[in-house]
């Protein structure tokens, strides 16, 4: 059991990879995907696209053409099949709140059908790309473009803090973060979308219930939260511990939102180690958002209050982008342009020591999908700025990237080697900022350990079934292990080498390999090449996942016959579980002192005088 507790954390927070799905899980999502397409095709739209995957289902886009010629863009929302029915039914109602919500920047319900038993979700579909997709291409955004999307998002918040529909209650989205606010880039304007964590208001943001019904006052139903849980890398604390609803989940949101956009973070929890004081925003704007992520509720919610008051008045600062020189990245990064279509994994050990000593486990009783995904095997027990760091380690991972890196913490500060090959050059500014947040957040923790993850492309994961756990699994007779060659200087100095086996076993890695697997590779520990191996054994599935480059070229044949052994020793290999080796190029450790947090830095009070 304690192995199948393990294999719950290996791809975490992403949705996995179809290229690291078996073989019959792939075709059932393929011919599900079909499926909804044809029904789209069905209903008169075409141009169909799958624009998004999640927990709950499945969101497509296509164009309806109307009989006078005029085009309509519409979003499709499918739950997935085999979910419980009091889940499927979440769609009936995400429709019957989205209906009462009437806003300009919050895209509205076109229908709610069932086709084939099969229900559907149907909405305008707004310009532009994600929040998030913006953020992983620009980095961090600049501060004019943070405060004007800070004063739409508090329209909206305004808007639904109102007594709305039939109810006459506050709404609350509940899951307001980056990839939920699409951004069109011509205008400069948000849209609010994905409405399925949102409930009508327990509470209005004086914390008093919401209701005039007397008997609805003395039932059990207002001691019991109607709140879904939303993303947990953005969700304020009440949220997260099943407070009931309230306005005040929805401005937690837009506090971590902001944050995470100005930083170039996916997630609220840096906000100790890299504040928004840090960021070069607007002095008033920043020690404010740096109040709405505070520990003290009561300073959130005055810093909550402040936001929706002052924003309107703050949105109307005369700002200009400041031009920013490029910015160093703190350890090396490699830039390799590739031919290969790079779907990047990541997989991070050692995450342990990360974990505070007797932390109490307050979400155990919690059922929800996205919860045990995102955070009970994951970051449960740890401090905020743990979270952060792997967080920032699994958003490198959204990258084209192949690689690994090791981190180090002593008592003097933290040691860091990496090996980070960028396979788009374009997208190098804002990697370069994503791999200076990861270093700054390890800066700020304070442990004695080590931590290594391992980035790869999953194209390149090999696939073994078996029909049950007694048989061997036997590898197909045309099956190899990718690897490319690259000349590369020798390494003068044989100390620099970095090994395969140089911390030893693995704690949080279980399965254990063949002899004849781990002779091979401390053959290969010999010749000078950089990569790495995962073996991750499941019941009736073997996934081989590797990334490796000869450095070397004139030990060729010896490396690719050593790479043969591994495959053909891989029907010795009993149990379940995980096993995992990295080898870099050679050591460059980098220093780094500890800090307690980033130094202040705030947007210049005449920006045009700072210019010149």
């Amino acid at each position: 059991m304690v192995q199948n507790t393990q294999l719950q954390q290996f791809y975490i927070p992403e949705e996995q990879s179809i290229y690291l799905l078996s073989h019959d899980d792939a075709k059932k999502l393929k011919d599900w995907v079909a499926l909804c397409a044809t029904q789209l095709r069905q209903l008169g739209y075409r141009d169909i696209e799958l624009i998004g995957k999640g927990a709950y289902g499945f969101v497509f886009a296509g164009r309806l053409v109307r009989d006078d010629g005029t085009e309509l863009e519409h979003v499709f929302k499918f739950t997935r099949i085999n979910l419980p029915q009091h889940l499927q039914d979440r769609l009936e109602d995400e429709a019957h709140i989205l209906e009462q919500v009437h806003h300009p920047r919050v895209p509205r319900l076109i229908s709610y059908q069932r086709a084939r038993n099969q229900p559907i979700l149907v909405m305008e579909r707004a310009a532009g790309l994600n929040l998030e997709e913006v953020s992983l291409r620009e980095g961090r955004l600049t501060p004019r473009l943070i405060i004007r999307i800070a004063d739409q998002l508090a329209d909206i918040l305004r808007n639904l803090r109102r007594e709305n529909g039939l109810s006459g209650r506050p709404i609350v989205h509940g899951d307001i973060k980056p990839s939920n606010l699409v951004f069109d880039a011509e205008t400069e304007n948000i849209a609010l979308i994905d409405w399925g964590s949102s409930v009508f208001a327990q509470l209005d943001a004086n914390q008093q219930f919401v209701t005039a019904n007397v008997m609805e006052l003395m039932s059990d139903n207002l001691q019991q939260t109607n709140a879904r849980l939303g993303d947990v890398y953005f969700i304020g604390t009440e949220q997260l511990n099943g407070g009931l609803s309230s306005p005040r989940f929805d401005e937690q949101g837009a506090a971590g939102t902001l944050y995470a956009l100005a930083s170039g973070q996916s997630c609220r929890f840096g906000h100790q180690a890299i504040p928004a004081t840090s960021l070069g925003l607007p002095m008033e704007f920043a020690r404010m958002l740096d109040g709405m992520l505070a520990d003290d509720p009561e300073t959130r919610r005055q810093a909550g209050d402040y936001y929706l008051a002052e924003m309107p008045r703050l949105a109307r600062t005369v700002m200009i982008d400041l031009p920013t020189p490029p910015v160093a990245p703190l350890v090396p990064v490699w830039v390799r342009a590739s031919d290969q279509e790079i779907d990047t994994v990541v997989y991070s050990s050692r995450k342990s020591f990360l974990r505070e000593e007797g932390a109490p486990e307050t979400l155990s009783d919690v059922n929800d999908v996205q919860l045990d995904r995102y955070y009970k095997n994951f970051m449960q027990g740890m401090g905020e700025t743990e979270k952060a760091f792997l967080a920032a380690v699994s958003r490198l991972g959204r990258y084209p990237i192949e690689g690994g890196l090791a981190v180090r913490w002593e008592t003097d500060g933290v040691y860091v080697d990496t090996s980070l090959n960028l396979h788009d050059p374009a997208l190098k500014p804002a990697f370069v900022r994503a791999v200076n947040n990861m270093v700054n957040l390890a800066q700020a923790i304070y442990r004695k350990g080590i931590f290594k993850s391992c980035l790869f492309n999953a194209r390149n994961t090999l696939h073994v079934d078996r029909d049950n756990a007694d048989q061997p699994f036997v590898v197909d007779p045309g099956m190899r292990l990718h690897y490319e060659v690259s000349a590369a200087p020798e390494v003068e100095d044989e100390t620099r080498v970095h090994s395969y086996f140089e911390d030893g076993p693995d704690p949080e890695e279980f399965l254990v390999l063949p002899d004849t697997i781990i002779s091979a590779l401390e053959a290969l520990n010999n010749i000078h090449h950089t990569g790495m191996i995962i073996f991750e054994a499941l019941p009736r599935h073997l996934k081989i996942h590797s990334h490796y480059r000869l450095l070397d070229p004139e030990r060729e044949p010896e490396f690719r016959r050593l790479l043969d052994v591994i495959l053909s020793a891989v029907e010795e290999i009993s149990g379940l579980g995980i096993s995992g080796f990295m080898k870099m190029p050679y050591k460059d450790t980098r220093f780094f002192p500890h800090i307690e947090r980033l130094p202040e830095s705030y947007y210049p009070r005449n920006p045009r005088v700072s210019q010149a």
